[in-house]
Parts: structure tokens; C-alpha cells; sequence
């Protein structure tokens, strides 16, 4: 298990967590979301919330701008979409918190599980924390069923893509692809990131995990949402961009 760096101080006696929200063509979700979002009270913590919305095409934009007003909100506005990838990055550019957790504004994650993720940090017993969407036993991350082969598909891609992160890294996570990654914000020093997609998940993992923060992994409430329903991960593209995305970042110099 990942421990504290030595370099790494203590957290302050309350310290700040920083909430990175990518947002693109979210309308059916972003207002309950932000709601929910900006609402999160933490005991024992402060709480910053940095909004990236990338020029959605749907009426995202104009929903989520009220939300810039907020005291605690910092909100980022793209002149064009590249993707969840370059958002999150923009988004680091910004953070001022002690920690710093990626939330999408979806509402396929339950914001009632922040305080268990935040636990190891509290402790000082851990730099690099995972969300895992198994819940605990659960096999089948993703249950459609109006799309029940679409599943399988991507339960079977998340099986193979795990067993190739583990190998390669010589780890034993079950979920290295969940959108909660929390870390400490001191685990970016000295790191640039590239990717624009969802291989940013990819390179931010890898990336930390090669920097020495081998991260636990806390259960998580999960409901994922169909392509119906908007899921924007493509079974065709996005496979080959994540290969693509673990040889290069896997074997490249940090």
C-alpha cells in the first residue's frame, strides 16, 4: 500500500478538498448534479469546486453558469470541446485544496461516498485513493438492460484492460478505471500530462502509480448509465486510443 511521502506534510487541521467537475453535454443531469455538487458539506474539511464546461452543444453552458457565483465555485469555460481528458487537466490547472478529487457530473456515482474516500487521507495513511465501482463482491460493473450485449462488451473490455494494468504495473486492483481517483495535490508536482480523452484515466494512473503512489481502492455505490442514456465512451474508438495509451505511457520517461 501506497504511504505518505516523506516530502508530503502533514494536512492542516482542516483541510481543503479540491472537486474537478468536466462538463459537455450534461443538460439532462448538470443542474441535479451541480445541486448535489455544490451542496456537499464535508465535517472537518473545506471544500473548493472547480467547473470546466466545454462548449457544450446542448444548453450545458447556459445551465451551468448560475454556479459561478457560488463563493466556493471556480468555473471554467472552454472555447471548444477536447474531450474529459483535456477538461480534468484545464481543471488541475486550478485547484488549491490539500486533496483533489475528479467528479463528473453524470450522476452515475454517489456523492454520499466522499467521507469513506477521504478516510485514508485523514489518517495519513495513504497519497492515492480509488473508487471502486465492484462495490465490494460485486462481479458486473455495468448492468444495461436495455442494452444487456453492450454490457457484457464492456464489463469483458474492463475485465481484460485490468488484468493488463495489473500485470504491467505489478499491481491487484480491481477497478483501476473508475472515474473517483483522489489524491494528494503534491502528487502532481514534477508530472505533465497529455492525453485528451478518456486515455487520460490511463496516464493519470499510470502515471502516479510509476511515481510511487500505489493506491487503495474503497468501495463505491455505482449506477451506470446506457449509451440511451448518454454514456460517451465509444466501443470502437476508445479501445484502441487505451492500448495505445499504456504502451506509451507505461514505458515512456516520466
Amino acid at each position: 500500500m501506497s504511504r505518505p511521502s516523506p516530502n508530503f506534510p502533514p494536512l492542516p487541521a482542516v483541510p481543503k478538498l479540491s472537486i474537478v467537475v468536466p462538463a459537455f453535454n450534461e443538460r439532462a443531469t448538470i443542474t441535479a448534479a451541480l445541486d448535489a455538487i455544490t451542496a456537499k458539506r464535508i465535517a472537518g474539511w473545506e471544500v473548493e469546486v472547480i467547473i470546466v464546461e466545454s462548449n457544450s452543444t446542448d444548453g450545458t453552458r447556459a445551465l451551468v453558469l448560475p454556479y459561478g457565483q457560488l463563493p466556493h465555485v471556480k468555473l471554467i469555460l472552454e472555447e471548444r470541446a477536447r474531450g474529459k481528458g483535456h477538461a480534468v487537466r484545464n481543471g488541475f490547472r486550478h485547484v488549491t485544496g490539500d486533496v483533489v478529487l475528479i467528479q463528473d457530473a453524470d450522476l452515475e456515482y454517489d456523492l454520499a461516498d466522499y467521507e469513506a474516500l477521504l478516510a485514508p487521507f485523514q489518517a495519513g495513511t495513504h497519497t492515492f485513493v480509488l473508487g471502486s465501482r465492484h462495490g465490494g463482491s460485486r462481479w458486473f460493473i455495468r448492468k444495461m438492460d436495455e442494452q444487456a450485449l453492450h454490457a457484457f462488451a464492456l464489463n469483458a473490455g474492463h475485465w481484460f484492460f485490468t488484468a493488463l494494468i495489473d500485470v504491467s504495473l505489478g499491481l491487484s486492483l480491481r477497478d483501476p478505471f473508475t472515474m473517483y481517483k483522489v489524491f494528494r495535490r503534491e502528487c502532481l508536482d514534477g508530472l505533465t500530462f497529455e492525453a485528451n480523452r478518456f486515455d487520460f484515466d490511463w496516464e493519470l494512473l499510470i502515471k502516479l502509480v510509476r511515481k510511487g503512489h500505489v493506491p487503495v481502492e474503497i468501495p463505491v455505490r455505482y449506477a451506470s448509465r446506457s449509451f440511451k442514456e448518454g454514456k460517451k465512451v465509444s466501443m470502437f474508438r476508445d479501445p484502441p486510443q487505451w492500448l495505445w495509451a499504456w504502451a506509451k505511457f507505461r514505458f515512456q520517461r516520466l
